[in-house]
């Protein structure tokens, strides 16, 4: 395993902007081993694909945006990064958990001149996971301008609203057979001067800290010289618990053998990565 050696802990700034606005931005969060460490992993992925890796760029069209998920089971990279960078550490910080489980792990690849969005969304209904403490952390591997970095609806994972799911392919919402009443994403961009909207300009190593129902959408890529691949580990603190959920779910992981109101560490194939010292 690679040793690497963790952050010191978020700023108390870092943790209020977090709770307050469900985003916030840490400068250099992770060193240049790390970031070679994921760089190899994204190369490994993009080569051979896992069984839920997608293509949402239609053929003909310039770029190419890739997507992938539950690749840290099979890419050793990724498992390396998941367990040993301190990124569990930092989640833990942020949500003041006890303990801090791994839930899975995304890769999100915009090629030069791809002009395929990510639509808005938040990611928890997505999940079959109830509870406030779900966050993800996002990390780039290119430098992104605030042109082509995800934004992010300040406060919105404080509205108490779930939205419908979305697929990335054509903005479409997820069926739901019992009508569960996930609302339709609200139209960010025709009324953007009614919401504040979070980006950051990003150098390989930042990281993004986000809250799993804070609203956020992606520009496409419209560089021509710079990738955008960006890294998403999910992380659960203490009161997540599983939850059924009809119909769809992403990631479509199955096996696990847990029942509703479980915690998710229950099943091995969701570890505790980090114990509060």
């Amino acid at each position: 395993m690679t040793v690497g050696l963790a952050k010191p802990a978020p700023a108390q700034s870092d943790i209020e902007a977090y709770r307050r606005d469900g985003a916030v931005c840490l400068r250099g969060a992770f060193g240049p081993r790390w970031l070679d460490v994921l760089a190899t992993g994204v190369e490994r992925e993009m080569a051979n694909p896992g069984p839920i890796a997608k293509d949402y760029t239609a053929p003909g069209k310039g770029g190419r945006f890739f997507g992938s998920l539950v690749m840290w089971q099979r890419v050793p990279e990724f498992e390396d990064f998941v367990r040993n960078s301190g990124a569990a550490a930092i989640a833990g910080a942020f949500m003041g958990a006890e303990k801090v489980v791994f839930y899975h792990d995304q890769l999100l690849v915009k090629e030069p001149g791809t002009a395929e969005r990510t639509p808005w969304h938040h990611d928890q209904p997505y999940y079959f996971v109830d509870g406030r403490d779900v966050l993800s952390i996002w990390l780039p591997l290119d430098p992104v301008p605030r042109a082509t970095c995800p934004e992010f609806v300040a406060g919105s994972h404080r509205w108490g609203r779930w939205f419908a799911p979305r697929y990335f392919i054509d903005g479409a919402n997820y069926y739901r057979p019992d009508g569960t009443p996930f609302e339709p994403v609200p139209d960010i961009d025709g009324h953007r001067a009614d919401y504040r909207i979070l980006s950051w300009d990003l150098e390989p190593g930042d990281a993004i800290v986000f809250h799993g129902l804070t609203l956020h959408g992606a520009p496409g890529n419209a560089s021509t010289r710079h990738r955008r691949r960006g890294y998403a580990i999910r992380w659960l603190g203490d009161d997540a618990r599983f939850a059924e959920r009809p119909g769809e779910v992403s990631p479509p992981i199955e096996g696990h053998g847990l029942a509703p109101g479980d915690p998710l560490d229950k099943s091995p194939m969701f570890p505790v990565v980090w114990r509060r010292p």
